[in-house]
């Protein structure tokens, strides 16, 4: 897991953030819940779109891209993305 290998966990999403609070209250201030993606976003190493929400579709990820670490790497569950939002800038693509 992310939080055992002492990874800053952010997540961010439109419909399930209070759902999210409640089933990771274990993990205490591990876990970081930010309503803004781009916020989120901020200095990570990688990041994972596991929902379907046309909100993930419509970001712009160039601008994701430069506010992220190098090599910044992207895991996308869903598919939703085309290549050019996610190539141009240079991400690493991962599909799960």
């Amino acid at each position: 897991m992310l939080l055992e290998e002492h990874a800053n966990v952010f997540i961010t999403d439109p419909k399930a953030l209070k759902n999210a609070k409640i089933d990771l209250a274990e993990y205490g201030d591990k876990v970081n819940f930010i309503d803004d993606p781009y916020e989120a976003e901020k200095d990570a190493d990688a990041i994972a779109i596991m929902t379907e929400w046309d909100l993930y579709k419509a970001l712009d990820y160039k601008k994701i891209y430069d506010s992220m670490r190098k090599p910044a790497h992207l895991f996308e569950g869903r598919n939703i993305l085309n290549r050019f939002q996610i190539k141009e800038p240079g991400f690493v693509k991962i599909i799960i």
